[in-house]
């Protein structure tokens, strides 16, 4: 975990107030019982230089011609040791990784209508393996800081960092509970498919709100259901498989939750409903996805009975 370059960028600035947080006595304490093992897969990572890289639709580091098959072939069987990849799709030096989340499709949803993210310093709260915060730089972001406090995740980014190390993207193992705040330095705030991992969703919202500048954006996407203004449902234990999930707002809950927490004008700028074809098992993410997380005889429902999961992008701005 090394942050040299991030500390001499905040060097001076108010972001110097996350210095305690990138240093080896803080990074110690929250590390993986799996840490070894990636840190060696990353520390043994090939040194190839990209010809070209996009950081468009599909993350594209290097091409297959930068290095020998015989690298190329052990770069893939050391990716392949840090699967599940859940986010991408990424592509490096000709080895096309098949993420779980075709996740071009969610930046699609909302790219032409956020503020313009050129020249921007941005946040992206619950950033995995940085797929979303690459497509941020690769939007004119200046400065680009992910919060990820999944070490694995956290893992894949730095695999992928490490052919690109003069990037301003930056992704700490850290949840956004833990920053130093209120910091308010940043123009954009992302937040999405965090909110409802929360068990005080109110509390998540003003954290956010303690991070952006005045007049900063946030862009928010959630899990949503059907329901009136005060309406969110509880799981009673599992949603979709997943066990971590507490509230699921109805979108009139999730607005008047923005406006109560400091944000002026909330508006819906997408709803859409997660489909396989967003969503699947692949060879590098072999485990359960949400074709297994549906009922087999009514997609419309989850394993559990509840509804099948659907999204919403929201845009406000703070006070």
């Amino acid at each position: 975990m090394n942050f040299d370059a991030l500390q001499q960028l905040i060097a001076g600035t108010p972001l110097n107030a996350l210095q305690p947080y990138l240093e080896d006595s803080f990074l110690d304490a929250i590390r993986h019982g799996d840490h070894r093992r990636w840190l060696k897969l990353v520390a043994e990572l090939p040194q190839i230089t990209p010809s070209q890289c996009d950081y468009g639709d599909t993350i594209r580091i290097g091409l297959a011609q930068d290095c020998e098959d015989s690298i190329r072939d052990e770069l893939e069987r050391q990716l392949r040791e840090l699967i599940p990849w859940r986010k991408g799709p990424f592509e490096l030096f000709g080895i096309r990784i098949d993420s779980e989340w075709q996740s071009q499709l969610k930046w699609a949803r909302l790219a032409a209508t956020i503020e313009p993210l050129t020249g921007r310093a941005v946040l992206d709260v619950g950033s995995g393996n940085g797929y979303s915060s690459l497509r941020m730089y690769g939007e004119g972001a200046r400065l680009v800081i992910g919060l990820e406090p999944h070490i694995p995740y956290y893992g894949q980014f730095s695999a992928i960092k490490h052919f690109i190390p003069d990037l301003p993207v930056f992704v700490l193992p850290l949840s956004l509970e833990r920053m130093p705040l209120p910091l308010p330095q940043f123009d954009t705030v992302f937040s999405m498919g965090v909110i409802y991992h929360r068990r005080s969703p109110l509390d998540h919202l003003l954290q956010l709100s303690e991070c952006l500048r005045p007049g900063g954006q946030l862009i928010m996407e959630s899990i949503v259901v059907a329901g009136e203004e005060g309406y969110s449902l509880l799981p009673e234990d599992r949603y979709a498989r997943m066990n971590n999930v507490w509230f699921l707002p109805s979108v009139p809950t999730l607005l008047a939750w923005l406006k109560r927490c400091n944000f002026q004008n909330p508006r819906v700028v997408d709803t859409s409903e997660t489909t396989p074809e967003e969503q699947r098992s692949t060879d590098w993410m072999p485990f359960e996805s949400l074709q297994h997380s549906l009922q087999e005889n009514n997609r419309k429902l989850t394993v559990e009975g509840y509804p099948a999961p659907q999204r919403v992008v929201i845009l406000c701005e703070k006070s």
